[in-house]
């Protein structure tokens, strides 16, 4: 058995992990990020790529939409590459009472979240799609970004400080020394070598799996609510500012430019099952409603990708145990010395992706408290790195990047101008890594096609430069392909059959891809 040692060992790597790590290592701990899949495969990138001004919140969680006004600045800025400031507006549609404006507007004053009531006029002619019965409005600082970015660049800023991050190692018990924890014991997933990490103290920001990272360790209690909302991206923005209703938080109340695309989200229902998570054709349905009401006509654009994400939501005992709308979007840590008698683990869930880098400062200000140490946090005073110049990305920013190479590189992704030169240099530094977990870096598939044209190149390329056999090159592409699948299925209509059409057919046919020598999608790790 591979024996490491730690003072911290975190657990998830979504973004509450990545920041939690870069945060323990900042303050000097020696720290191991563990997770069973690769970062941000989970609930961070599986959502609808909002940062947060706050103003969803003013209303139904005071206390979290504050959170949100002051860590949307901070995100916007030692982040700057992984965010768009694309600006929001809060619209009133012809279906929603108006009145209701009052009542927001003074939550955001409470909550010091910025706003402006702005005409209707002003917003159409920013935004000449959005429903032109809207009745009111009010502009909010609103912002789009690229979770998984933010993800890796934290991750990045953790390893420059010492950090090890370790994907694909599965925790399968936490062990005491009498009343402390004293090790974690991991799976590597690749090799299927066992890891034990010798450490004094764990953070689990398992999120909606952190009940059961809690049950290993001895602490069976932790009500962890997987709320689960599906999200839809469009093949091109409809807007390129974030539309919000005028309305108390509901389904499918808010279009989030994000790149080239916009999403459309999000529904929230109570999942019993983190990893198993179900695209309900009537809530498809209920979203392309929703998206009516905002944009006319956007039944009519065209459909790409469907997906589902599990919210981490902390039991609510005055909330009903399926009613996953209401529960407080606000952070909750578990100091598990004082509930469960057992001293170096605590638990972190809730919170937004926005918040946290806030969620990370304060749950590793309790590890300290517990330890009796004062260590500062920095977080919010450096840049990750890929931000030190402080720009913030915006739409065209992949055509100006291509700019000095265009006649040198090939482009293996038109839609998301991906080139063979980004492809490679990812293969080498992940030479273990499959083709989902380079699409989470450099966006590969993601565009209209979803992987029609694109993955077949990338396979040729993976080969062709010997980072991969034949065989394990058939693998990927099978399972890429299935992953793609997945969200497709939901969304077959329209443009969308045609080209999904035009796919089975160039792999189905042409290539006969299920019939290649070579291993299966289950097979490939």
């Amino acid at each position: 058995m591979k024996t490491l040692s730690a003072d911290v060992v975190v657990v998830g790597g979504g973004s509450t992990g990545a920041g939690v790590v870069r945060d323990v290592a900042m303050r000097g701990y020696s720290a191991i990020l563990v997770d069973r899949a690769d970062l941000g495969q989970g609930t961070t990138g599986r959502y609808h790529g909002l940062l947060h001004s706050g103003g969803r919140y003013v209303v139904s969680d005071p206390h979290s939409a504050t959170e949100c006004a002051e860590e949307n600045a901070i995100i916007a800025r030692i982040q700057a590459h992984a965010v768009e400031r694309t600006g929001g507006y809060f619209v009133a549609t012809h279906v929603d009472d108006p009145s209701w404006g009052d009542e927001w507007a003074k939550g955001a004053t409470d909550t010091k979240v910025p706003f402006e009531e702005v005409s209707v006029t002003e917003v159409l002619k920013a935004e000449p799609r959005v429903n032109p019965k809207i009745s009111r409005a009010f502009k909010v600082e609103d912002g789009s970004v690229d979770g998984w970015q933010m993800v890796w660049s934290a991750a990045n800023s953790a390893k420059l400080y010492g950090a090890q991050i370790l994907t694909y190692h599965r925790v399968t018990n936490i062990e005491r020394d009498g009343d402390r924890v004293a090790q974690v014991i991991c799976t590597d997933e690749k090799t299927g070598e066992e890891v034990r990490i010798n450490t004094n103290f764990v953070l689990n920001c398992a999120a909606a799996w952190g009940g059961q990272i809690a049950h290993m360790a001895g602490c069976p209690d932790v009500q962890v609510v997987p709320g689960a909302g599906i999200m839809i991206a469009m093949n091109h923005r409809l807007t390129n500012s974030v539309v919000n209703r005028l309305t108390y938080p509901a389904d499918g109340d808010i279009l989030v430019p994000v790149h080239t695309v916009c999403i459309i989200g999000t529904t929230d229902q109570k999942a019993d099952d983190p990893d198993r998570l179900e695209i309900a054709w009537d809530e498809v349905q209920q979203m392309m409603d929703c998206g009516e009401l905002l944009v006319p006509g956007f039944r009519k654009a065209r459909a790409i990708h469907a997906w589902a994400g599990a919210r981490p939501l902390v039991k609510d005992s005055r909330v009903g145990s399926g009613d996953t709308r209401h529960m407080s979007r606000g952070m909750s840590i578990i100091d598990h010395s004082e509930r469960d008698g057992l001293k170096g683990l605590l638990t972190i869930a809730g919170g937004k992706l926005t918040t946290y880098r806030l969620m990370a400062e304060n749950v590793v200000n309790a590890m300290c408290e517990q330890l009796g140490e004062s260590r500062p946090c920095r977080t919010a005073d450096e840049q990750v790195p890929g931000s030190e110049d402080k720009k913030n990305y915006v739409i065209t920013h992949r055509l100006e990047e291509r700019e000095h190479d265009r006649f040198d590189d090939q482009i293996l992704c038109e839609c998301e101008l991906m080139s063979k030169g980004m492809f490679t240099r990812a293969l080498v530094d992940q030479p273990k890594g499959n083709f989902d977990d380079l699409r989470r870096q450099l966006r590969l598939g993601m565009g209209p096609c979803q992987g029609g044209f694109c993955s077949m190149r990338a396979t040729g390329v993976a080969l062709q430069s010997e980072h991969i056999d034949v065989e394990r090159a058939t693998g990927l592409m099978r399972l890429f392909l299935k992953n793609r699948w997945i969200g497709i299925w939901p969304i077959l209509y329209g443009d969308q059959v045609r080209q999904t059409a035009l796919d089975n057919w160039i792999f189905q046919g042409t290539l006969d891809v299920e019939r290649l020598p070579g291993p299966t999608h289950e097979e490939v790790v």
